[in-house]
Order: structure tokens, then sequence, then C-alpha cells
């Protein structure tokens, strides 16, 4: 059974799950879905679109829904969607999508600090650290368990990868490959998220071999197109090879040098 505040606006189309908490001045709008075990704390917005999960935490002043800051678009049907277990703070807001993509998403196990915006079409992973003020436009893509700092800001359709440690205050307009650290201005590569990958299980042998297909592509000479070709045709196979070369490979804006 739900515990919600008298001082709670909720439509009475919204479908809300079991031992939800809902705190006073929420506003839960119509064409809303929220499953069982959240806690929605006051003066947060849920608006119309909005799916989110089981075991969400939603601080006060975080907007999840609102329409896109887009001039394309039209009014058309789309979605703003969270996973389970995430932790959503103060004045966080996640924009609904456009034609584009047609939905926002929030995995799960994520942490999004104060202030974060997540635009439309955004697609953030799972197990991710997002810090203070850092702001996504639109149909940016983060992959699992990134870590990015406070104050980010990540250009429309940038990608940035799984494990990867980005320092406050960088401007993002380029791709982020996976596994590394990415600082200073402009933003560079900075060598392996060593400490990262580290806590996330990733033995010696593994980190050696990121490392040596990042020593083709920043420290080698060679030009992007050259050194994945070398990788090919020098590296044996590894998940962690294949999904640095296709990342690379796929890099629609270009990756950080």
């Amino acid at each position: 059974m739900a515990t919600i505040s008298p001082l709670a606006y909720i439509h009475p189309e919204a479908i809300i799950g079991d031992n939800v908490e809902i705190g006073p001045f929420v506003y839960i709008d119509r064409n809303v879905v929220i499953g069982d075990n959240n806690v929605i704390m006051p003066n947060a917005t849920i608006l119309y679109g909005s799916r989110i999960g089981k075991n969400n935490t939603i601080f006060p002043g975080a907007v999840i829904g609102a329409v896109p800051q887009d001039l394309k678009f039209r009014g058309e049907e789309t979605t703003a969607e969270i996973g389970d277990n995430n932790t959503i703070r103060e004045n966080v807001t996640i924009n609904r999508g456009t034609a584009a993509k047609g939905r926002t998403v929030v995995g799960s196990n994520n942490l999004l600090m104060e202030g974060v915006h997540v635009a439309h079409d955004t697609i953030v992973g799972n197990g991710c650290i997002i810090g203070n003020q850092t702001k996504f436009a639109g149909e940016v893509i983060v992959d699992d368990f990134a870590v990015i700092s406070s104050t980010v800001l990540v250009h429309q359709f940038c990608r940035i990868g799984s494990y990867v440690m980005i320092q406050g205050g960088c401007r993002i307009t380029k791709e982020v490959p996976p596994y590394i650290i990415a600082a200073r201005e402009p933003v560079a590569y900075c060598g392996l998220n060593l400490v990262g990958l580290r806590r996330r299980g990733f033995t010696n042998e593994q980190i050696d071999t990121i490392h040596q297909a990042y020593r083709y592509i920043y420290q080698s000479g060679l030009n992007t197109s050259m050194a994945l070709e070398r990788i090919k045709e020098e590296m044996p196979s590894s998940p962690e090879v294949e999904y640095i070369v296709s990342f690379v490979e796929g890099a629609k804006r270009g990756i950080i040098k």
C-alpha cells in the first residue's frame, strides 16, 4: 500500500505501485507509471509520459518527463524511462524523448547528483555516477559504469564509453572511448582509469590488453584508422579489444585526442 501525503496531487489515471512513499507537494501527471518501493520526496514533479521502475529515491525539486527543450518537438507521444535502484538528487531534470528515438532512458543503479540535466533521447546506462550540475544535451549515450564529475558539459550526439572517469568542468564535444580518464582543457586522453578498472574487478592481463590497444591509438603516431588496423592485425581478440575497436569505428563525431 502506498503512503501518500494529502498535500500531493496525483492524477487519477496515474498508476502507482505498492509501498510507494509520496511526500507533500509532489505533482504526478496522467500517463505516468511508478513501480513498487519508490520514495518521492516533497516538491518533486513527475510529468506525462514518465515510466519509473522500482526502488528509486527521487529528491525534492526533481522534474521527470518534462517536454523536450527541442524546437523540433511537435507534441508526439514519447517517454522518459527510469530503471530500478536509482538515486535522483535535488533539481535533476530528465526530459522526454522526441520523434528521433521516442524515449529518454536512465537505466538502473545510477546516482544522478544535484542539478544534473538529461536532455531528450539521451540514454544513460547502468551503474553510472553523474556529478553535480553536469548537463547532457540531446541524444547523448553514456555506457555502463561511467563516472562523470561535476559541471561537465556534453555536446549533443556524443557517446561516453564504459568505465571512464571524466574530470570536473570538462566540455565534451567528441566521443570518449571506454576505460580511460578524460581531463584537461581542451579535454584529452590522460591514460587508463586504473583505479576504476581494478575496483570493477579487471585483471592485470585485461588492463595490459586495454593499455596496449590505446598505445596504438594515442601513442603510435598513426592516424586512427591505421591504428585500428594494427590492433586488428596484431592483437588477440578479446571483449575489451572488440569494444574499443567498435566504439572508435562508430564514433560519428570522432574521439577525444
